[in-house]
């Protein structure tokens, strides 16, 4: 069978574009090459527990908000969201001392001033800008085109430079960025606009999301069916079919399959895109080593606990834990931050049924692993892995007193593991690293050399669901036009 779209790979950016093009009467096809769907919302069992691999919560979910207009349009309202503490859905720790992140700008602002007085204007000036960010999102998005958007003012800006200045008082800063481990701080690269349209999303509302994130995915691939498409896991695409600077068909599963469409979207990382399609004539070299070069943001170490029944008290906000001061120039290279995540309870508990501890983690660490099997990398890889899981608890119990003596079991993944299972470059949470300097070179289009192939995903200006999902937007632009797009989606 010959269809209109096909679509490599079933994550948010994936399932989002076959969604929106097979509810414009597109016949689609998207292939996943594991057995599971999802990408990044992929969860897992064990011992009668999910677990997330990827997703911990959400911001901008309130009625109104953006998340939430764009999730109506996915139809995913109707899932078993649960909105976190307004009043501190977010708890950062530097040195010791505790701040809270409080919903909606006015009153984030008030009570960070209560902590620091003197940055009263300086605080406004911070929240007028992310009002401005949240407000102008689909004003300055959807209408345009990506090429004209990328080069706006808040992507060309240093998010460090803007915050530096902004914010005089050290501590603030800091505080002001604890939140930051969902996203790599790069001092010299990290665009403003990345840095506070996140922050803004989460600042307006949070929410987590009773089940796990692959109800996402599997409320997609339920719409993308309705519709007409079909979503073919154990598929992997392994080349393609070139025919005068076109595709005409992928081959899956390193056989002579094929499967022919008018046009293909990649939701793969840009350098799997090109192992795909080694030998294609219209990727030149210098095209094909200069996406495989771009550096990736770093990856994450988890640990998974599934805790003693009614031991540790649910928490509904996450709690950022620092060691060290500066958070702009810290390395990575031991657990000195830890992200702890609170999934809400199966039941109608006050207590937690499981916990997840995340710290960044650098490729150099695993890469000597690279190559091996799951569940076969050796001993030295497991005592690595054994270590840091042990780093993380005892930085973890400082701040959920009790928390080692309530583990039944934990399970750990490094981005060697992630890499495995989504074939995102050196296991990287965040995809491509932006670079403020250098926006042509790091920030993609979904356009590519080839003429009927795009790209979506987190690679390309935004990461996270907010930006993947906006980002799914312009890619299906290419082939059915924006103002057929808005007027869908202001409908």
């Amino acid at each position: 069978m010959k269809y209109d779209v096909i679509i490599v790979g079933a994550g948010l950016g994936g399932l989002e574009c076959g969604y929106i093009l097979s509810r414009h009467g597109r016949k689609v096809c998207v292939l996943e090459r594991t057995s599971q769907i999802g990408g990044c919302l992929q969860t897992f069992r064990r011992m009668g527990c999910t677990f997330d691999t990827g997703f911990h919560y959400v911001g901008a979910l309130d009625e109104g908000q953006n998340l939430n207009r764009l999730f109506k349009y996915f139809g995913l309202m109707d899932l078993p969201w649960k909105r976190m503490d307004a009043d501190g859905f977010d708890e950062v720790v530097i040195g010791g001392e505790r701040f809270m992140f409080v919903n909606g700008r006015e009153a984030f602002a008030d009570s960070m001033a209560r902590r620091f007085p003197d940055q009263r204007r300086n605080l406004d000036e911070y929240m007028t800008l992310l009002k401005g960010l949240g407000d102008n999102l689909f004003n300055s998005f959807l209408p345009r085109r990506s090429e004209d958007f990328y080069g706006m003012s808040m992507f060309a800006n240093s998010a460090y430079d803007y915050m530096s200045r902004t914010i005089t008082d050290p501590l603030l800063l800091d505080v002001l960025s604890g939140t930051s481990l969902k996203m790599e701080l790069h001092a010299e690269k990290l665009p403003l606009y990345v840095f506070g349209q996140i922050n803004n999303s989460f600042i307006e509302s949070a929410y987590r999301l009773r089940g796990g994130g692959m109800q996402i995915a599997a409320a997609l691939r339920r719409g993308i069916e309705s519709n007409g498409g079909v979503v073919m896991t154990g598929a992997e695409v392994t080349g393609a079919v070139e025919t005068d600077g076109r595709l005409t068909a992928v081959r899956i599963n390193g056989g002579e399959e094929q499967i022919e469409a008018d046009s293909f979207i990649s939701n793969a990382h840009p350098a799997a895109t090109m192992a795909w399609l080694d030998g294609c004539k219209s990727i030149r070299n210098i095209y094909r080593k200069r996406i495989c070069a771009l550096p990736n943001t770093f990856g994450m170490f988890t640990v998974n606990i599934k805790l003693k029944p009614n031991t540790i008290k649910y928490l509904n906000r996450n709690i950022y834990a620092y060691r060290h001061a500066d958070l702009w120039h810290q390395s990575h290279a031991s657990t000195d931050s830890l992200l702890i995540s609170f999934p809400p309870p199966a039941a109608d508990s006050d207590y937690a049924d499981t916990v997840d501890l995340l710290t960044p983690m650098a490729w150099d660490d695993v890469a000597e692993w690279f190559g091996t099997k799951i569940a076969h990398r050796g001993g030295g890889y497991e005592d690595l892995k054994e270590r840091k899981a042990a780093e993380c608890l005892e930085m973890a119990e400082e701040h959920v007193p009790g928390l080692r003596a309530a583990v039944d079991r934990y399970f750990t993944s490094t981005p060697l593991t992630y890499h495995d299972y989504t074939l995102t470059q050196n296991g990287s949470s965040y995809g491509i690293q932006k670079d403020c300097n250098n926006l042509m070179y790091t920030m993609l289009t979904p356009k590519t050399p080839v003429s009927n192939l795009y790209l979506t995903g987190q690679n390309l200006n935004l990461h996270g669901i907010l930006g993947v999902s906006m980002t799914s937007f312009f890619t299906c632009s290419e082939l059915i036009g924006m103002n057929t797009l808005l007027k869908d989606f202001n409908d």
